[in-house]
């Protein structure tokens, strides 16, 4: 009779635990890439429907925005049934939605696929989280969100520039058709290989009223939008204030941010690591501190040397980035596995609003200078370090005042395995 090899046997689920984040990274890396590569697009889809600049903004907006209202109105499902077909069924119709955009004949109907694809990708985030959360135990959320999180970066640097490639040797419908047909792969494999949901994480039904009645639960929304909305105060003028006030030209500009995406693909996973080493309260808090120095210097630096301005940019963009994954480890920690779903839903148009709300708020705040610079973006960043420190005193009030709930994690064979 053979003896099991313990090195095997503990491996096992390792192997499985690291599978399982793989295919959660290319999930979120195929519905990134297809929200990302629009904007660059936007010359090309304005001439080929003859539409105007605010006209396409709508496009780009609508996505985020149908997907903060696809998470209030149907993160209930997530809470319902197995995770793994809710998902499968979601991912489904963002492919279908993607290649109604590459075939769309007119602008109306791309509007409508946009919407429908932003509305799959919201509640596709919130399972992904959810499924981590039940699936990953706690001393290692935060590496798990970290790899899954590693595939903006992967998107920004890889995904967008080939996406970009495929529309010069066709036209803008080309990336989407590539997308499509990356994701209808996917969906094969996640069939196959995505384990199940097992019944003792899910509940009948989950109500918005068991979230909203607990005071820690509703504060953590606040926090996330806290951390997004300092950010996108500063991320979406970043290309013109370098550009137009800076002086970078667009060929160093590419170069920039190429910079940017790489050092943030390692910066998530050893934050990550360090969530899960250190606490992911004392991460979080940390990175929070530390973005105050970018947030200011950026925002207020002239003209200078290329290596400097691009040093500040990697900095800003590795720190204000990364504040998301010990948020979401610790937030996620502290939801019971059966509200989770309708919890990270929320937490999820909590983020979209926070986003489309900064940009529209620095919108008001910044004027247009000669040569397409920006005026007064200095105030932009004081507001950011603002925003800041008062979502770091809410994140202190949380954690002192103990007024989030304390999740009841897993059952302990989740938490010894994945396969």
């Amino acid at each position: 009779m053979s003896v099991p090899n313990p090195a095997a046997v503990a491996h096992a689920p390792a192997a499985a635990e690291r599978r399982l984040l793989l295919l959660l990274a290319a999930l979120q890396f195929t519905h990134l890439l297809d929200y990302m590569v629009l904007m660059p697009l936007g010359a090309e889809v304005m001439q080929a429907f003859g539409v105007s600049a605010s006209q396409f903004g709508l496009l780009v907006g609508l996505y985020t925005l149908a997907s903060a209202s696809a998470a209030l109105l149907g993160g209930g499902l997530l809470d319902r049934g197995d995770r793994k077909r809710v998902l499968l069924l979601l991912y489904a119709g963002f492919v279908l939605a993607t290649v109604a955009c590459a075939l769309a004949p007119t602008f109306a109907t791309l509007l409508a696929a946009r919407a429908a694809a932003g509305a799959c990708a919201g509640l596709m985030t919130a399972a992904v989280m959810a499924i981590i959360a039940d699936r990953v135990p706690p001393p290692r959320r935060g590496a798990a969100i970290g790899t899954v999180m590693s595939a903006f970066a992967v998107c920004a640097v890889i995904g967008v520039p080939t996406g970009l490639w495929l529309a010069a040797q066709g036209s803008w419908r080309t990336p989407f058709l590539a997308v499509a047909a990356l994701a209808a792969l996917l969906w094969l494999i996640l069939l196959r290989q995505l384990p199940a949901t097992p019944p003792d994480v899910q509940a009948p039904q989950s109500r918005y009223v068991d979230i909203v009645a607990r005071p820690g639960l509703a504060l953590g929304w606040l926090l996330t939008f806290g951390i997004v909305f300092s950010g996108f105060l500063i991320v979406p003028y970043l290309g013109a204030h370098l550009n137009g006030a800076l002086g970078v030209a667009l060929a160093d500009l590419s170069w920039i941010y190429l910079a940017a995406g790489v050092a943030t693909f390692f910066a998530v996973r050893v934050i990550g690591r360090a969530a899960d080493r250190y606490g992911a309260v004392r991460v979080l808090a940390l990175l929070m501190l530390l973005s105050i120095v970018p947030h200011l210097w950026l925002t207020h630096l002239q003209p200078g040397s290329l290596p400097l301005i691009t040093a500040v940019f990697v900095l800003f963009m590795v720190v204000t980035s990364t504040r998301a994954i010990p948020a979401l480890a610790w937030l996620i920690g502290r939801v019971p596995p059966p509200l989770r779903g309708r919890y990270l839903a929320v937490n999820m148009a909590s983020s979209d609003a926070a986003s489309g709300l900064g940009a529209w708020t620095a919108g008001l705040l910044i004027g247009s200078g000669t040569g397409g610079a920006l005026s007064d973006f200095g105030r932009v960043g004081w507001l950011a370090v603002g925003v800041t420190i008062a979502t770091l005193w809410l994140l202190w009030y949380l954690r002192s005042r103990d007024v989030a709930i304390t999740a009841a994690e897993p059952s302990p064979r989740l938490n010894q395995g994945i396969g």
